[in-house]
């Protein structure tokens, strides 16, 4: 199953071949293999197998009535197969495509060389799927993602964008031209608006009669935006994948969809070829929603505010420019009691409580994004040299090292203010730490931090 994941989900973008404009004389021998051969692929690998059958049957009965002879090109008998094939399934996943016109001959390292050249072209112009990224007015992240290319590939691409929008106080992810792709990279995705282990997506395989859940992940390697205000666009080319997307942000009210209602395709699978000329996409699986118990297919997924497609951008904005401003009142609200709370605790010392109650304190600010570590050691030297409160500025330095166990600049800071107060020997430990946690760093300070140490001994 491991193999189906990382190689049957063909991005439905991608697997949009190139069109031949030639034409050619296509015998019925010809048309009636084509159609043994995407029967036969059917049967065994379609998710609904006897939704298959009926499939063949019909392709039979009107090849016999003679409905494919007034097709001569394998372009127009690949859309007029498409055709037929949708209108028994209505799956608007399974699609007869026509192979991009290569002049080397099969199966020659000339042809090898030409695939090859042809797919890198079109890899590196397709950008994993991210086409534009950018802040608009109003500190508004934008995203214009045009597939969810495979995880591997497109992961690295992934955190390079999302780190560009992560300071913003509202995201759009605009989905109105995106033809779906790898649920891996669907779950990367999701997981940067969601904390970790929230089930979004299930999908059915007849394969193995097996079922794979989607959760999301603990961590990315970027900057979660698990509360910001995040707006989704849709269209009628939002399919598959995207569909996923919106329809996982929509149940899970994470977001709040704009434009037009989208494709209506949930059923995953993969691209294989009929013969030389053509190719199939064959849904081998169906999504499940765990909120819902079904899924998209067929019938799209319905945008919360419905506009026009000229309309979407302009009314995506201002509905994010208004969030955003709710969501930087929200946080000034935030900021202003937790430091308020914080500032209660600073104010005198406890020899029983101040210690664990500024560590609390500080956690929440920290867990918050509030504050960050070197804000924490700042505010530590503000108490003691400043305000004169040594055993306060210690609770501040030990509560760094505990929420950054692995900073020796704050086991140093803690070090410093434990010397203060005559605690020399806890001191002295304390150095040494910061010098250990340097040098396994390979740390630039780690001479400053030697004679800091070389320094508490001789006072000692």
């Amino acid at each position: 199953m491991m193999f189906i994941r990382k190689f049957l989900f063909l991005i439905c973008i991608l697997s949009l071949c190139y069109t031949t404009t030639y034409s050619q004389d296509l015998s019925n021998t010809y048309k009636e293999e084509v159609i043994t051969t995407l029967s036969t692929l059917m049967n065994e690998r379609y998710v609904f197998p006897d939704i298959a059958k009926d499939t063949e049957k019909h392709l039979k009965k009107q090849f016999k009535e003679g409905h494919f002879d007034s097709f001569t090109t394998n372009e127009s008998f690949a859309n007029a197969l498409t055709e037929s094939v949708q209108s028994i399934n209505n799956d608007k996943h399974m699609r007869i495509m026509n192979q991009p016109p290569y002049e080397a001959p099969a199966m020659t390292p000339e042809r090898l060389i030409e695939e090859k050249i042809h797919n890198l072209r079109r890899k590196k112009e397709y950008n994993a799927g991210f086409h534009t990224i950018k802040v608009l007015e109003g500190n508004v992240g934008y995203l214009d993602l045009r597939g969810f290319t495979y995880f591997q590939e497109g992961k690295p691409i992934a955190d390079a964008y999302m780190k560009l929008i992560s300071n913003t106080d509202a995201v759009i992810v605009d989905l109105s031209k995106n033809g779906g792709g790898d649920p891996e990279m669907v779950q990367y995705l999701c997981s940067y608006f969601f904390k970790g282990g929230v089930h979004l997506n299930s999908l059915y395989f007849r394969e193995g009669d097996e079922t794979i859940d989607f959760y999301t992940l603990d961590k990315v390697d970027g900057k979660k935006m698990i509360d910001i205000p995040l707006f989704v666009m849709t269209s009628s080319r939002t399919f598959s994948g995207a569909e996923e997307f919106s329809y996982n942000m929509q149940t899970q009210k994470r977001a709040t969809l704009v434009g037009q209602t989208s494709g209506g395709g949930a059923n995953p699978g993969g691209t294989r070829p009929i013969n030389e000329n053509l190719s199939v996409f064959i849904p081998t699986g169906k999504a499940i929603n765990p909120i819902t118990k079904t899924n998209w297919e067929g019938v799209g997924v319905v945008p919360e505010i419905k506009v026009t497609a000229d309309e979407s951008f302009n009314k995506t904005h201002e509905l994010a420019k208004k969030a955003a401003d709710q969501y930087r009142e929200k946080t000034k609200e935030i900021y202003t009691n937790t430091f308020t709370h914080l500032l209660s605790k600073l104010e005198t010392y406890d020899a029983v409580h101040s210690e664990k109650e500024i560590l609390a304190t500080l956690k929440e600010c920290y867990k918050k994004g509030l504050i960050q570590d070197w804000e924490i050691n700042a505010l530590g030297y503000q108490y003691m040299m400043e305000h004169k409160k040594p055993k306060i500025a210690v609770c501040i330095f030990k509560a760094n090292t505990v929420l950054h166990p692995e900073s020796a600049n704050g086991f140093d800071s803690y070090a410093e203010g434990l010397m203060t107060i005559g605690n020399y020997d806890e001191s002295i430990k304390n150095y040494k730490k910061a010098v250990a946690l340097a040098t396994a760093d390979n740390s630039p300070d780690l001479s400053v931090y030697q004679e800091n140490l070389e320094k508490a001994l001789q006072k000692k």
